[in-house]
């Protein structure tokens, strides 16, 4: 593969990865909120992971060529942003010492809702449909899917190490704050709201 292709993708990769969106406000409620960080951030990852396979077989050219597919994606992530954005703040409107004594969930959850974010997130699988196939080339020995895994492999371990450090970054400085744990909790619920709100709001005024 040509190696300055893969080096440009990486960093608009990057570029994009570090842009905050649904996955930094995820992140940062796992790091505030008491989640086990290696389950969440694990299946923000393996949502990519399916995401960047369905790219690399064709099926993510096929949901973006089809207007009816992509309004259920984009409906069914912004209402599933919203179900994590309003739960958060209902949780971050509880008291301080409520914070201390409710627990962070099983494993499993926390993993679910990571692959929810990134799986049914509209705006990375424009990213990797959009982008992948402009930075695959012809002039190679690689076949065509061979050259999107391994450009998608990239985003997914840029994510892998982003992520994660934006969730011990948040967990970190706020870890001796607990009310500014909690501000935090309601800034990145709040945020996850409005991009929910926000896909809705471009769904509508695309349809009228």
């Amino acid at each position: 593969m040509d190696p300055a292709l893969a080096l440009g993708f990486w960093g608009v990769t990057v570029l994009l990865v570090c842009t905050p969106g649904a996955d930094w406000a995820y992140a940062v409620s796992v790091g505030v909120g008491g989640r086990a960080l290696a389950p969440s951030i694990g299946g923000i990852l393996f949502g990519y992971l399916v995401v960047v396979c369905a790219v690399a077989v064709g099926l993510g050219a096929l949901v973006a060529a089809n207007p009816v597919l992509m309004d259920v994606l984009t409906v069914g992530g912004a209402l599933y942003l919203l179900w994590l954005g309003i739960g958060g703040l209902v949780r971050a409107a509880a008291p301080l010492t409520a914070h201390a004594e409710t627990p962070a969930g099983s494993p499993l959850a926390s993993f679910l809702r990571g692959a929810g974010v990134s799986g049914f997130n509209p705006k990375g699988l424009l990213v990797l449909v959009a982008l992948v196939p402009q930075f695959t080339s012809t002039h190679t020995g690689w076949a065509p899917a061979a050259q999107m895994l391994l450009l998608g492999g990239m985003f997914v371990a840029t994510c892998a190490i982003v992520y994660p450090a934006v969730a011990m970054l948040a967990r970190r400085l706020l870890a001796a704050r607990p009310r500014g744990t909690v501000i935090m909790a309601r800034v990145s619920a709040i945020a996850m709201t409005l991009i929910g709100v926000s896909l809705l709001a471009e769904r509508v005024a695309q349809l009228w």
